[in-house]
């Protein structure tokens, strides 16, 4: 099994990636071979909305010059993208949402002349998130937003990790997320070769 990890927090020493780390770190020890992506290291621009990416059916067709085709390219050669990001005013990093808006829209061939496909299809989707509220309350809106992506391209949502960052003063990362990421790790593996929920 391939999967690559989309970082999307600016700091790599940040919550996300101590969370992501014990999750990588379990995929590795259970054989699937994983790539990480830092966003911010990355180039990507914003989507113009020119629709000129609709009419090429066999790739993405962005007229951007930037870094998404080798960001997308990781995309198709992976069975699984996680996509890890903190979230800041209850949606994902600039960077991360940046890459969303370009890869579900060239993506996936719903608004040119003719209907075309989804270039994802059948790709598992999972997310790991960080945020200050409890997940209910602080990383809904961006799982409502990735389960959406999912029915409208075709993927399989396989869950979300969210830790929670009680404040200053607090230790992030406690023995409980540590075994919450383990155990993410282990689910998404065995969930990815099956039904999505």
């Amino acid at each position: 099994m391939k999967l690559v990890l989309f970082m999307g927090s600016p700091r790599k020493n940040g919550n996300t990636a101590a969370l992501a780390a014990p999750f990588l770190e379990e995929c590795g020890q259970l054989g699937v071979e994983a790539e990480t992506v830092w966003l911010y290291d990355k180039t990507i621009l914003p989507c113009l909305g020119c629709k000129t990416c609709q009419d090429r059916m066999d790739g993405l067709g962005c007229v951007r010059e930037d870094d998404l085709a080798d960001l997308f390219g990781a995309m198709e050669r992976s069975d699984t993208i996680v996509l890890a990001t903190p979230i800041y005013g209850w949606f994902c990093t600039a960077p991360m949402k940046a890459l969303m808006d370009r890869a579900v829209y060239a993506g996936t061939k719903n608004y040119g002349r003719v209907k075309g496909p989804s270039l994802l299809q059948g790709k598992n989707l999972a997310a790991i998130v960080t945020c200050g509220y409890p997940p209910e309350k602080g990383a809904d809106l961006w799982e409502a937003g990735l389960r959406r992506w999912c029915r409208h391209s075709g993927l399989h949502w396989q869950g979300m990790l969210c830790g929670r960052d009680m404040g200053p003063g607090v230790r992030f990362l406690t023995q409980d997320k540590l075994a919450a990421a383990r155990d993410f790790a282990r689910s998404l593996i065995q969930k990815a070769g099956g039904e999505d929920l």
